[in-house]
């Protein structure tokens, strides 16, 4: 299925392709602070609607993952990483798809607190 997804004020628009089934609430440093619930896609899965250069990218820790945020209203709507074999991958937060049913998601909870 194709989803369409933004940050707040549309500066960061994108599709991603995939099936969601449900959603994953890690309680690590910048999870827990932002909100998020996240689904893992392969990254040939995100399109970008916009400009990547509209995205600012925070890094912290070990720099694997890139969290990517709108600079004007600070939404956090995917991060992008590697998995352990190499392959790229996106973590879409689904509280900025559209037209979603998150309460209908199971929710599977990581600590992430504890790596």
């Amino acid at each position: 299925m194709n989803y369409t997804g933004s940050c707040h004020c549309g500066r960061i628009a994108f599709e991603v392709d995939g099936e969601l089934t449900g959603a994953m609430s890690c309680n690590c440093s910048i999870c827990r602070r932002k909100g998020a619930l996240m689904w893992f896609v392969p990254r040939e899965a995100l399109t970008l609607r916009t400009p990547e250069s509209a995205l600012a990218t925070y890094t912290f820790n070990r720099h694997a993952i890139r969290h990517h945020f709108c600079p004007t209203c600070g939404i956090h709507p995917f991060g992008e990483g590697t998995k352990p074999d190499g392959s790229r991958m996106a973590a879409i937060n689904i509280r900025c798809l559209d037209g979603v049913d998150i309460e209908a998601l199971p929710v599977t909870r990581f600590d992430g607190a504890s790596l």
